[in-house]
């Protein structure tokens, strides 16, 4: 793979130095950072077409040091679309008397979505063809579908862009005509009042990019006649608008890393006054959902870790009034909860696994679904309507395909709605395995890694094997199920998924414990498991690959620092790699929201902590393992320059003959290509990677 005849680019160094708390860094490449008005500009500046030459220059230099793996990457790409279904489509769901489908067609890269009146035999409505709205667009996302309480307009959103900017549209669905109602700079959701006219919607600061304001919006006016009822003043801050299950009530929601508070409004009366249920207090998080008569509320009050489910009535709001309904417990984590007619359905997490539990209001029933796997994931989805025995939930394993099943909570019958297919006529479940082992961490504490194979694959000093993390945010990663996976355990590798801290897999205290001033823990038990792995002889450190994505990113960077020796290759897709300097930066989009998961480096404390392992200020001259970069041009939540910096640092700084590659889309944003078939070529290309450092290119 490492053509030494091919030369990597070489960035030039103009040093700026920056000077916090009495420290002086020095940062030779801070110049690659360009504002939104720059990358915008028809014409560009000196700096703007530097900066592009040098992007440029890096995919020129990719394309070239990967160009033998081109028919690999074409072969890769067919071999995962022939396991698609490409002519796929959801399982309808109902609301307000309408089921509704999404559609995917042969050969096609966006969804269609559809509708039928009151049953499936029903005439087939189109609401949208994606396929013809991104038609002379490089990236196209459709977000937002909210379909009026008469089911006469659906208000959505348009991102041509990728940096998560939405402009909101309303479409009238009898007559299939787009008003000229254009409302921009928004995050893409809206909600409807009950009088079909009023749509409240939330609007994002042009520069930092943080939902910061409520709108309402009359249909037919203008966005300038807008009425801003709502600002969130506090930069830490975000805030959204959503709307009850039961449809009584519209929710202003407000939101940090440690706190929460929520406002309503009587639908039906839009002109009225938005009430708090209870105001934010530092570190009590809650979230609502409507009853009859009462807000039921999971919340971490009184200490409640692990969060617990309380309520409320909703003349009684604040939370002296709230009274326990599902108490907190040490060993369970309380995830989301779900309100029906007679039954509360409850999503909870033990010893890293989800539970479903069903429980009656009158008491008369209380009962969790059974799993049998000993790793899997499981959630409940698109229980829209309240009036009904019968939830939805999705289930899958890293062996087994994803199901959706409709399940009776009064007699306990269930029905399968669709099993995910898996095409081309060679996958069989039990050809593979998948279990759980448990790493002793360096601190004693155990952290947990599921691992996915081959039955046939033996496992030993030779068994390539690709370790995943993300580690963040408490964000929790699933046991899932994945056809594109396919393609690397057909070719004898291992998968496996590193639950470590700054996930909440074994509760709050998990998360907890791999933030702020612990986060290094996070680093440390993904290095710990890959360890594990080399010492317990599932591979080895020339076999041994890792891969994580924006906060994963920063992981991938912390690790190749602290123990580049483990690794034959490293992923980093669109990283989080200059930590301290996006986090004195507030200008920079999303950073004043972050304070609370990485803390505040104007802040002595946390800035001498955190520039102690940022990724890009902690590049030194060692040997680095291969690595492949990725980023989005248009990225809004971690920009390009970030890894472009980490880049030019490594190639100035690393001093061994390994493959350094930085690939950038120059149409894309965080979330990488918009049609899922250059979704997947995104995958074949870092699947070739490693399969090309691991000889198994066919």
């Amino acid at each position: 793979m490492n053509n030494k005849d091919i030369k990597p680019p070489v960035a030039t160094k103009i040093p700026t130095e920056i000077e916090t708390h009495g420290d002086i860094r020095i940062d030779n490449y801070f110049w690659m950072r360009l504002s939104d008005e720059q990358k915008n500009a028809k014409i560009k500046d000196e700096q703007t077409t530097k900066v592009l030459d040098f992007l440029n220059a890096e995919n020129n230099y990719y394309n070239q040091i990967t160009s033998h793996t081109n028919d690999f990457q074409s072969s890769l790409f067919e071999e995962m679309k022939s396991r698609i279904k490409e002519d796929d489509e959801s399982v309808p769901y109902k609301k307000n008397g309408y089921f509704y489908i999404t559609k995917y067609e042969k050969g096609q890269q966006y969804p269609i979505y559809t509708r039928k009146k009151e049953s499936l035999d029903a005439e087939e409505a189109l609401l949208f063809n994606v396929n013809e709205l991104a038609e002379g667009h490089d990236y196209f996302q459709l977000g937002g579908l909210n379909v009026s309480p008469n089911n006469e307009l659906v208000a959505f959103s348009v991102d041509t862009v990728s940096r998560r900017q939405y402009v909101l549209h309303i479409k009238n669905l009898k007559t299939g005509k787009v008003y000229d109602d254009v409302i921009t700079n928004t995050n893409g959701g809206s909600v409807w009042a009950n009088d079909n006219k009023t749509l409240f919607y939330t609007k994002k600061d042009p520069v930092s990019l943080r939902s910061y304001k409520i709108y309402k919006h009359v249909l037919g006016t203008s966005e300038s006649d807008d009425v801003e009822v709502f600002h969130e003043s506090d930069d830490t801050f975000g805030t959204f608008v959503t709307k009850t299950k039961s449809n009584k009530y519209i929710i202003i929601g407000s939101y940090s890393t440690v706190s929460s508070e929520y406002q309503f409004l009587d639908a039906d009366t839009p002109n009225g006054t938005f009430q708090t249920i209870q105001k934010r207090e530092r570190n009590l998080e809650y979230d609502i959902a409507h009853y009859n008569n009462h807000f039921y509320i999971r919340t971490n009050k009184d200490g409640a870790i692990n969060f617990k489910l309380m309520k409320t009535p909703v003349t009684k709001t604040s939370k002296e009034n709230w009274t326990d309904v599902i108490p907190h417990r040490e060993d369970t984590l309380l995830e989301d909860m779900s309100i029906f007619k007679d039954f509360l359905v409850l999503e909870e997490r033990n010893n890293g696994l989800n539970k479903i539990r069903i429980k009656r209001w009158d008491d008369t029933k209380d009962y969790y679904l059974p799993f049998d796997e000993e790793t899997y994931s499981a959630s409940v989805h698109s229980n829209s309507d309240f009036d009904t025995n019968t939830i939805r939930y999705s289930y899958n394993s890293m062996t087994t395909p994803s199901t959706v099943v409709d399940f009776n909570m009064s007699t306990k019958a269930k029905e399968i709605k669709k099993e995910q297919e898996v095409l081309g006529g060679t996958f069989d479940k039990n050809n593979y395995t998948s279990k759980r082992v448990w790493v002793t961490a360096r601190d004693g504490k155990k952290v947990a890694i599921s691992l996915v194979h081959r039955k046939d694959t033996e496992l030993n000093e030779n068994t390539p094997l690709l370790l995943y993390a993300y580690g963040s945010y408490g964000a929790t990663m699933s046991d899932g199920f994945s056809t594109v996976r396919l393609s690397l355990l057909d070719r004898g590798f291992v998968f496996g998924i590193a639950h470590i801290r700054g996930s909440e897999y074994l509760g709050r205290n998990w998360y907890e414990d791999g933030k702020l001033l612990n986060k290094k823990n996070t680093f440390n038990d993904f290095v710990d498991c890959s360890k594990f792995l080399i010492d317990q002889k599932y591979t080895s450190a020339d076999h041994l690959y890792a891969m994580g994505g924006s906060a994963g990113g920063l992981l991938m960077g912390a690790i190749v620092n602290m123990n580049p020796e483990l690794f034959n290759g490293v992923i980093a897709q669109v990283p989080f790699v200059d930590v301290i300097s996006t986090m004195l930066d507030e200008s920079i989009p999303l950073t004043t929201g972050e304070f609370d998961e990485w803390g505040n480096p104007k802040e002595k404390e946390y800035y001498e902590y955190i520039k102690s392992y940022s990724p890009y200020d902690q590049v030194k001259a060692q040997a680095y393992p291969n690595m492949l970069i990725t980023t989005g041009y248009w990225d809004s939540q971690v920009q390009y320059w970030e890894p472009a910096k980490w880049v030019a640092k490594l190639r100035e700084y690393k001093t061994d003959e390994n493959v350094l590659l930085l690939q950038t889309n120059m149409e894309a944003g965080h979330g990488g290509a918009s049609g899922r078939f250059d979704a997947l070529k995104e995958v074949a290309r870092e699947y070739s990677f490693i399969l090309d450092l691991e000889h198994k290119i066919e």
